[in-house]
């Protein structure tokens, strides 16, 4: 009795360690999810704030004409008079006095400036296309119910249409850069048809890297990762030993004749 006793009490003792055990790990794991899920959210957020100031300076530097200027005539500056280049319109300042004019037609342009205009409109439009993708993939939205699977690959999608409108985006900025540094140490170039580099040439840099930076922040609160355990393999726990006890009936001697004690009769 005192074996099977001793056997009973140590398997009921095991199930309630695995089941304290099973308790504890289930508590862990529910306070680590949340931590996960908020750092992804504030990554995906933080990356689209950052792309959407990007893609909203890229616009104004598309418009403006601060792309190239002309504020040097042979050696001497002249500031009663700067001329303002851009992709769309020229602009003279005389006296204090700004006169806008914009290009009679695009026809007349040569290649490469047409082509500046056509890379900085594709990468605009890029940038229109993956906004709302993102919005609908955030995390932080209630799109798509609870497929988080699909949300995530929205926002990768927006990510790399963000990347690749900051890549189209850099190509005409820095082609108009590098055009303007060749014409002006270019000995052939008349020095009145002699350019700088505007304002908008760095305002357009800075702007393709918020786009560049703001892309590659949201894939990494996206990026695949391996599967988080789900609700229901919480409940599941290790499969426990099945402990066979086998209870052997208690064997009390035989009394006898001979263990009987000798009554004393008087």
């Amino acid at each position: 009795m005192t074996h099977a006793l001793l056997i009973k009490v140590h398997s009921e003792d095991c199930y309630r360690t695995e089941f304290l055990r099973s308790i504890a790990n289930r508590a862990s794991q529910n306070n680590q999810l949340p931590v996960v899920a908020m750092a992804t959210t504030g990554l995906q957020v933080m990356g689209l704030l950052l792309a959407l100031t990007g893609w909203v300076g890229s616009g104004l530097v598309c418009a403006t004409p601060w792309w190239r200027v002309s504020a040097f005539v042979g050696n001497e500056l002249v500031v009663s008079e700067v001329m303002w280049e851009g992709l769309w319109m020229t602009c003279l300042s005389q006296w204090g006095k700004v006169q806008c004019k914009a290009y009679d037609s695009g026809l007349a342009l040569s290649g490469s400036a047409q082509l500046c205009r056509a890379l900085t409109v594709l990468a605009l439009l890029l940038c229109l296309l993956a906004l709302p993708l993102a919005v609908t993939g955030l995390k932080c939205t209630h799109c798509l119910g609870d497929r988080q699977e699909a949300k995530e690959r929205l926002v990768r999608t927006a990510a790399a249409l963000f990347v690749l409108s900051a890549v189209v985006f850099l190509l005409p900025v820095t082609w108009t850069a590098y055009v303007v540094i060749r014409d002006f140490y270019d000995p052939s170039v008349a020095p009145p048809l002699k350019r700088e580099l505007g304002p908008a040439i760095y305002l357009g840099w800075v702007m393709a890297l918020l786009m560049l930076v703001g892309g590659a922040v949201m894939y990494l609160g996206s990026a695949p990762r391996g599967a988080p355990p789900t609700v229901s393999s919480f409940g599941k726990s290790k499969p426990q030993p099945t402990v066979t006890t086998t209870t052997t009936p208690a064997t009390t001697p035989a009394t006898t004749a001979e263990d009987k004690p000798d009554k004393a009769y008087v």
